[in-house]
């Protein structure tokens, strides 16, 4: 018989009313204005951002923020709060004396953590006057989260998608046409910078920072106003919105009265990290917890284990504002794994600032790791993870495995950013040609 504590939820009523600001704790480095070299103002966002998500990328000063009504009541009918449960026979099958739980993230009815800010900034845009909106999308779990929440506030979207993933992952791409998205891949035909990335290379595969340059490109030239830029990641006011994740966490965690000594969560620009570990980082930086904290990328895009923390832009093309933060040049071009989520060459400014701290740490692991990771948590809780979130698991199995070696008892809490049963084609290459499927204990 398994103890009580096998999975918790809490109820609409307890869902976060405010949104935690880590700036306000820690600070964040001054984005800067590429022309004058100089940190950057509202005006100079304007053309770029809505209003309001100007004013909360730039606040270093309010710890906690209101989530507007709307915004919750859309929260509720979208799977908030989302359950948090313990991975027992995982545990069973490693041997481990650690207790491992994940955060469930891949319930939300586009299967990932992106509705938390896609609602958000779809209410705050129609709010400020915006009726078209572009963004761009990896393996499109923010695509989809983004089409979603324009069409439930009435506005319309138009998506970059990662010409790799467009290509690997037709059934996102129907999900985001489906909500009334239309969705172009990135390099297109339809933006000056597409046609020139286009030119050099017909064949290109596209990066997130392309698709970037394209979305903002094809926003700041409606001289009307009415389009604004919606960003999935990297900046600070996406990874606030976020901080509902950890928020739920903390209070599940207390009904049960469980302390995590490490929280993972997989990473690549850096949101669902923030958001899953901002909150519990607050109580770290207040002297409440010792939890230590890991970020999981992918080594085949390791910005944080491999980059440089120096000023760069957003995107390939250089029309962003510079942002402080570890990178690997906006110009790197990844391989084409699945974790198409990852596949950003930079990290959060907050995310960032907190690794230069040593408040978090970070590891890397390569595509095949991961879906051996994956494959063996499908096979012993049922659950088919998401690429992305399998880093998260990857390191979660480590920990438990170094929890064994040493006969010590951990908890372990991971995040479950997403599912993965869109993303069956890299399932099945990884199949095919893998003699060990699954981690070997």
């Amino acid at each position: 018989m398994f103890p009580k504590d096998g999975r918790t939820t809490l109820t609409v009523d307890d869902i976060p009313k405010k949104w935690y600001n880590i700036a306000a704790d820690i600070g964040s480095p001054e984005i800067l204005n590429p022309a004058t070299m100089k940190p950057v103002t509202a005006a100079d966002l304007a053309p770029v951002f809505c209003k309001t998500s100007v004013e909360q990328e730039l606040d270093t000063t309010h710890r906690f923020i209101d989530i507007p009504d709307q915004v919750r009541e859309a929260y509720a009918q979208f799977g908030r709060v989302t359950p948090l449960q313990r991975a027992y026979h995982l545990e069973q099958y490693l041997k481990t004396p650690a207790k491992i739980y994940f955060k469930r993230e891949d319930v939300s009815p586009t299967g990932s953590h992106k509705l938390n800010s896609s609602i958000a900034q779809a209410y705050y845009n129609k709010r400020d006057g915006t009726e078209h909106l572009t963004t761009e999308t990896g393996a499109g779990q923010w695509g989809s989260a983004l089409s979603l929440s324009c069409n439930y506030f009435d506005l319309d979207v138009i998506i970059f998608m990662v010409k790799v993933s467009f290509d690997q992952k037709p059934f996102r791409r129907s999900i985001m046409e489906t909500y009334g998205g239309t969705v172009y891949p990135s390099p297109s035909p339809i933006t000056e910078y597409g046609k020139s990335v286009l030119a050099k290379d017909p064949s290109y595969g596209g990066t997130l920072g392309t698709a970037i340059t394209e979305a903002v490109e094809m926003a700041v030239k409606d001289q009307t106003g009415k389009t604004k830029y919606s960003l999935g990641s990297v900046a600070n006011h996406v990874c606030l919105h976020q901080t509902v994740i950890g928020q739920e966490l903390i209070a599940q965690l207390e009904a049960i009265d469980v302390v995590p000594d490490h929280m993972v969560g997989c990473i690549g620009g850096g949101s669902n990290f923030a958001g899953f570990a901002f909150p519990m980082i607050e109580k770290k930086l207040k002297g409440k917890t010792d939890t230590n904290f890991l970020a999981v990328e992918p080594s085949e895009v390791p910005s944080l284990t491999k980059g440089e923390y120096r000023y760069d832009f957003g995107d390939s093309g250089e029309i962003t504002p510079l942002f402080k933060m570890y990178t690997l040049g906006h110009d790197f071009t990844p391989n084409a794994v699945h974790a198409g989520g990852l596949r950003y060459h930079g990290m959060n400014p907050l995310v960032s600032e907190l690794y230069d701290k040593k408040i978090i740490n970070a590891v890397s692991y390569n595509e095949d790791q991961i879906f051996q990771a994956a494959v063996t948590f499908a096979r012993t809780e049922g659950i088919i993870p998401a690429p992305e979130s399998s880093h998260a698991i990857r390191g979660a199995i480590e920990l438990a495995l170094e929890a064994k070696k040493k006969n010590e008892e951990q908890t372990i809490v991971f995040n479950l950013s997403g599912h993965g049963l869109l993303d069956m084609v890299g399932y099945a290459n990884y199949l095919k040609k893998s003699k060990h499927p699954v981690i070997e204990v």
